[in-house]
């Protein structure tokens, strides 16, 4: 059987630019991509934790450190510069590979700085001054 598992997702970046005018998707700094897994045109969803919205777009590499995150075409109109919002990727597999799955998750900073790298960590948030669980990382400071 082959299953929708969540594979990769940029959590709490902040929306760096809105450009109507574009045809559509979301420009990532190609930094940002490579952390989580994401391609250049794979389907992200977009959750804005700011305002509440939610959308499908796909996406676009931007500029390696940039640290860009660019809303376009008529999503710009639920997204606006400084909004907190998440992105996420999907995908199907079979049964066990999806038992094997971790997805990366890419925790940003306000600066769209990575400072952690690692699996999903179950709600509600893991307070900071805990150990890592296995697996995760934690970002080398930006310079």
């Amino acid at each position: 059987m082959r299953r929708r598992m969540f594979l990769g997702k940029i959590h709490r970046c902040r929306v760096t630019h809105a450009d109507l005018e574009y045809e559509g998707s979301v420009t990532v700094d190609a930094d940002l991509l490579d952390a989580a897994g994401i391609l250049e045109h794979e389907e992200v969803h977009i959750w804005n934790v700011t305002r509440g919205t939610r959308l499908s777009t796909y996406a676009l590499r931007g500029p390696r450190g940039s640290k860009v995150v660019c809303i376009n075409g008529a999503a710009a109109h639920l997204m606006r510069p400084d909004d907190i919002v998440i992105l996420a990727t999907f995908g199907e597999m079979e049964d066990e590979d999806a038992k094997r799955h971790v997805p990366k998750v890419v925790l940003c900073n306000e600066h769209n700085d990575i400072v952690e790298v690692g699996p999903e960590r179950p709600g509600p948030q893991m307070p900071r001054h805990l150990p890592l669980p296995d697996g995760f990382r934690v970002a080398e400071p930006a310079e």
